[in-house]
């Protein structure tokens, strides 16, 4: 009876394993099958550097894609455009990567020239301080031209539109901002809507970036990071989704706040409107202390004189 029992236990144990890989890895292999997309990598360029597809087999055999990727996730910040899963049909085997070691490269190519790419093959540190990257100074000069070659296609289908452009999930063409977008009901090119803007960039920025939000609130000048002066003509190429996005997450290694953690939705979207009609078309310079929007100096009242109360100036 016992014996029976152990064959009945291993026969589920057997049986549940196999039904997890056959869910997991064999069913998808069978039914997914994506449309190949415009936005994959293309080897097939010509190159006056090297020949891509043959550095492609040179990334491989040395092992690069042990410490890089080449893939971006909505969760990937400042990486470029996502990958979709079109892109690589024709990736035989895939490059994707485990882990990230050293930077993704999933749009790599393009970002720096290729005199950059050769002489960080090199000798990396050289060129990024602290790079735990192994030198491949032992390539010869045919193979690192055409690793060379490889890594400046990377991306090259995935064309950034925009030099500003607020990440993906506050895009209309990912899920999570379709849904966001769908929940908005400011018009933010309306009059009104920039007139309830105002009130709340006064109540809750203009203490930093001043009420004309040239970068002169009162609290700018103990700043070391100081506020951005939005007159500046940069702020042209803002967007509605880039103005929210950096409303709702402020700016890492400022003191500007996450407002999505204060204000509404709503809230956010009236300060878009109010912030798209400020005059951007000459930088009105703030350089010096008398150009601060000053607090006014209230006098409080005299209460009761009791213990750790306000004091009023007079003695």
């Amino acid at each position: 009876m016992n014996g029976y029992g152990y064959r009945l236990g291993a026969i589920g144990i057997m049986s549940t394993f196999f039904i997890i890989i056959f869910s997991t890895v064999l069913m998808p292999m069978v039914l997914f099958k994506p449309e190949p997309t415009v936005t994959r990598n293309d080897y097939e360029v010509e190159s006056k550097i090297g020949n891509p597809a043959r550095g492609r087999r040179i990334y491989i055999r040395e092992g690069c894609f042990y410490c890089h990727t080449q893939f971006t996730r909505l969760q990937d910040r400042e990486y470029g455009p996502l990958v979709k899963a079109g892109d690589y049909v024709y990736e035989t085997p895939h490059q994707l990567g485990t882990a990230r070691t050293g930077p993704d490269l999933t749009n790599e190519g393009g970002k720096m020239s290729s005199e950059w790419q050769k002489a960080h093959l090199v000798q990396p540190r050289a060129v990024k301080p602290g790079s735990i990257m192994p030198s491949f100074s032992f390539l010869n000069d045919e193979d690192m031209n055409d690793l060379v070659s490889y890594i400046q296609t990377l991306g090259n289908k995935r064309v950034v539109e925009k030099y500003v452009m607020a990440p993906d999930e506050y895009q209309v063409t990912t899920p999570v901002g379709y849904a966001l977008h769908g929940r908005n009901h400011v018009d933010t090119k309306s009059d009104a809507a920039a007139n309830a803007g105002r009130g709340i960039f006064t109540q809750n920025c203009a203490v930093c970036h001043g009420l004309e939000a040239r970068g002169n609130g009162p609290n700018s000048i103990s700043l070391t990071k100081k506020p951005a002066n939005f007159t500046r003509p940069f702020y042209k190429q803002y967007d509605d989704e880039m103005w929210f996005y950096r409303i709702s997450e402020g700016v890492p290694g400022t003191r500007m706040p996450r407002f999505q953690l204060s204000l509404t939705e709503e809230e956010r979207w009236y300060l878009v409107a109010y912030l798209k009609t400020l005059p951007k078309d000459v930088e009105d310079t703030v350089d010096k202390l008398d150009q601060l929007d000053k607090v006014d100096h209230v006098r409080l009242p005299k209460l009761t004189r009791q213990q750790y109360e306000p004091t009023t100036g007079d003695h």
